[in-house]
């Protein structure tokens, strides 16, 4: 007895209806090639215990997905059967990755050192860097889906080229800003796939980026409150981006006089006569901890 043949993506975008709505950010892509092109720059095997694929549209990122041999996956808003692809509707900026993890029903204990858990999804641009946020927020705490395996979980994700430039920018460069450091300070950040404009449907006006951060030893394993304390000090630094390290810093100290001592010996990790753009990731990060251990978390807006 023969198995029927799987509708294709086109067909089922027909039969269901399916459109990409633009108030949403939502553009589809419609080439497997492109996605098994996605899936094998992460590297996915047989091994990898876990792997939770966010907005999958139409479904094709995750055909390539489950091609690739995984025998675990959580797709958020899909249609498949469940041996292998569980389906999870609902809002990823809210749902509770506990929710995520009872749904795969995940022996933790079973998880090793060599597969991480992974994340995937091309992300609709409008909410695409809040939801990185989120989750570099849990990597930094070792929370959620980032707590369950020693490595956290990789994430292999497609951002607008725009964003993904912000994330893989080097000190003095245009695009180093806030969202740089915070990746970088987590994660090898790298960008994997460019992805043209013209495979999308329908075409959106730029190009996209897939891009991939792996966790890393950092300062911050399990110290939420250290990276939030990072977050603050990027915020004030690059809206005063324009200025001088010292200058910046000078200013700070008026506005917390309560901390001059502890803000003066910054000095000794930053170059005061460079610009926060010029800055290294560790340099941050060392001023972050450097607050962390004086207690000091809140920070001017």
């Amino acid at each position: 007895m023969s198995i029927p043949r799987l509708p294709s993506i086109r067909e089922l975008i027909k039969l269901y209806g399916l459109s990409a709505r633009s108030q949403l950010s939502q553009n589809f892509i419609l080439d497997k090639n492109i996605t098994d092109k996605i899936v094998r720059c992460a590297s996915l095997s047989e091994s990898t215990p876990l792997v939770v694929e966010v907005g999958p549209g139409p479904g094709l990122l995750t055909r390539s997905i489950l091609d690739a041999g995984i025998k675990n996956l959580v797709a958020q808003l899909a249609e498949a059967s469940e041996d292998r692809l569980k389906v999870i509707q609902g809002n990823m900026l809210e749902l509770s990755h506990q929710t995520i993890l009872d749904k795969a029903q995940l022996d933790t204990s079973s998880i090793g050192t060599i597969s991480p858990l992974h994340i995937m999804g091309n992300l609709p641009f409008n909410i695409a860097t809040p939801l990185l946020l989120q989750w570099l927020h849990l990597l930094a705490g070792r929370q959620g889906i980032f707590g369950v395996s020693s490595q956290g979980a990789r994430m292999t994700l497609m951002f607008q080229k725009e964003v993904g430039d912000r994330l893989i920018a080097k000190e003095s460069t245009n695009h180093r800003g806030r969202l740089a450091i915070m990746a970088q300070s987590l994660c090898d950040v790298q960008e994997v796939y460019h992805v043209p404009a013209s495979v999308f449907v329908p075409k959106p006006k730029v190009d996209a980026s897939v891009i991939q951060l792996m966790p890393k030893m950092n300062m911050f394993d399990g110290q939420q409150d250290a990276y939030l304390i990072l977050e603050n000090i990027l915020r004030y630094y690059f809206t005063k981006r324009r200025k001088t390290v010292g200058h910046i810093t000078r200013r700070l100290m008026k506005e917390m006089p309560e901390s001059k001592s502890v803000l003066a010996e910054l000095e000794d990790i930053l170059d005061f006569k460079a610009r926060p753009e010029d800055l290294t990731t560790n340099q941050f990060c060392q001023v972050a901890k450097h607050l962390y251990e004086h207690s000091i978390v809140e920070l001017p807006l």
